[in-house]
């Protein structure tokens, strides 16, 4: 028996599950204390079911709360960003291509040092440590209570980075320390802006952490409790309380994950339609497909493993306009329960014209009697095509693939779609995302710059699949379930030394119990 939370900006989804089977499912809305809402959806979803708390052995939550502190610029600490790489990387210091008010709020406190290797590890300097500890004072004097770490290559040898956070850590207790090569990938800007924007959510992560915590206890259950990270495995609250970056875009993730559960498909698109907007991913062996560029967040470029989504501003809540011609991207979003037509309100939403074409019946269908006929097939026709194209744009191939329909406002799609070779619409799916937290599996992942010189490309990605099950089982998979589900290798043609980028992900099953 596990649960599934979605913690979600409108709503609280929660899933209760009996190995594949759900036994019940129900929304609530999402409360600024977080926990409070927890805590409401867990009571609805247990007393639906009727299971008591003694028999959950593990609890799954997903959350987009750490996305949007960024996006809002809000509950961010200022942080101590420090750059290992001079005499090279002066060009750009850290954060210039920030947007000006969130590189104001984190405070602009940047340091540049000495340091940093080459991709094959040779020193470009040797690290200044008199210059931490002067950093160090600074620090002290300004009160920070963040910093970040980055070093040249770090991914390759984390070193000096290791050796200036031992510093930092001697010279003030108890400051939260983010290093570059836990967090980010290979490029150096993007590692450094990752870095630097999970030390900004140190305080935020503990006390988002602590909520669900005590939402937990308050309902005395006793069953560990894991966090959904964004490439569709789960991390232990520890491992989120020192990297909440690494749960960014796990809401999309989630409904991925369960739309290819509750539909038995493992290759297919899945539309994820809110009631705002509709998020467009495609499945591959049953996870989704992985950006392979650099991903923007709230106007910073980064470079954590992201699921590849489109998002149109298609959904429940979505404005109709020009007779039917013109949707969204705005919405009435939460508000739908009194501003869309059918609820008494006076806004034409996608909804109303549901309701009005007979498709659904929710709310007052006399309200939008008087919607023309031409304006509701036309308002049709734009909704459909608008799925479709957002579709076919996400396609790798001109195949017709399975469609997987999820999320509430997936009502919105009421005949096939000439894009999918066919629409599937499985039961629970408006609580999709719930259900994909619930069978979240855990993962470890290897990304580094390899030198294959004076040894074997068979040697060197046997010890990259070695250290990547090892990590999965760190995460807390059990050891005999993992298995290696990709690697990627990038020969690097403009460096010596015959340099290879080697990717490796392995996912096992999480040990419960």
């Amino acid at each position: 028996m596990r649960i599934g939370i979605d913690v979600g900006g409108t709503n609280t989804d929660a899933a209760l599950m009996d190995g594949p089977l759900v036994l019940g499912a129900c929304k609530s809305p999402t409360t600024s204390d977080v926990g409070s809402g927890i805590v409401a959806v867990l009571k609805q979803v247990l007393s639906m079911t009727g299971v008591s708390v003694s028999e959950i052995q593990a609890v799954m939550i997903g959350t987009t709360h750490f996305t949007n502190a960024v996006v809002e610029r809000k509950r961010l600490l200022e942080v101590a960003a420090i750059r290992l790489g001079l005499p090279a990387t002066k060009a750009l210091p850290p954060m210039t291509d920030w947007p000006k008010d969130l590189a104001d709020t984190l405070g602009r406190h940047t340091f540049m040092v000495r340091g940093g290797n080459e991709f094959d590890g040779r020193k470009i300097a040797p690290l200044d440590e008199p210059e931490i500890l002067r950093i160090a004072g600074e620090i002290r004097s300004r009160g920070l209570k963040a910093a970040s770490i980055t070093s040249v290559f770090s991914p390759v040898t984390p070193d000096m980075e290791l050796r200036a956070a031992e510093i930092l850590g001697n010279e003030i207790p108890g400051l939260s320390i983010s290093l570059s090569h836990e967090v980010g990938r290979v490029g150096f800007l993007e590692r450094e802006n990752a870095s630097v924007m999970n030390a900004s959510l140190a305080d935020l992560s503990r006390n988002v952490v602590n909520s669900f915590r005590n939402a937990l206890k308050e309902l005395a259950i006793n069953a560990p409790f894991y966090i959904s990270q964004n490439d569709g495995t789960l991390m232990v609250p520890d491992y989120v309380e020192r990297y909440p970056v690494l749960t960014f875009a796990s809401g999309p993730t989630n409904s991925m994950r369960g739309a290819a559960m509750l539909a038995g498909e493992k290759e297919a698109m899945v539309v994820d339609i809110g009631g705002t907007t509709s998020d467009v991913g495609m499945l591959m062996q049953g996870f989704p497909r992985e950006s392979a560029v650099a991903v923007d967040i709230g106007g910073v470029r980064t470079n954590f493993r992201m699921p590849d989504v489109l998002a149109i501003g298609l959904g429940g809540g979505s404005i109709v306009r020009d007779d039917g011609a013109r949707i969204g991207p705005d919405s009435v979003g939460y508000e739908i329960t009194s501003r869309a037509l059918i609820f008494g309100g006076d806004t034409l939403t996608t909804t109303d014209i549901i309701v009005a074409a007979g498709l659904e019946d929710i709310g007052d269908r006399s309200r939008v009697a008087h919607i023309p006929a031409r304006t509701i097939k036309t308002a049709l026709d734009t909704i459909h095509r608008m799925a479709d194209e957002a579709v076919d744009r996400m396609k790798t191939s001109a195949e017709p693939l399975p469609v997987i329909l999820v999320g509430g406002g997936s009502i919105l799609i009421s005949r096939d779609l000439p894009s999918a070779s066919r629409v599937i619409r499985p039961e629970n799916a408006s609580v999709a995302n719930a259900i994909g937290a619930a069978i979240a599996q855990v993962g470890g992942e290897v990304d580094r710059i390899f030198s294959l010189e004076g040894t074997s490309r068979d040697i060197v990605l046997g010890g990259a699949k070695k250290e990547a099950e090892e990590r999965a089982v760190k995460a807390g998979a059990e050891a005999g379930t993992v298995k290696i589900m990709d690697i990627e290798e990038v020969p690097l043609a403009y460096l010596p030394g015959s340099a290879t980028r080697i990717r490796v992900k392995a996912i096992g099953d999480l040990v419960i119990g």
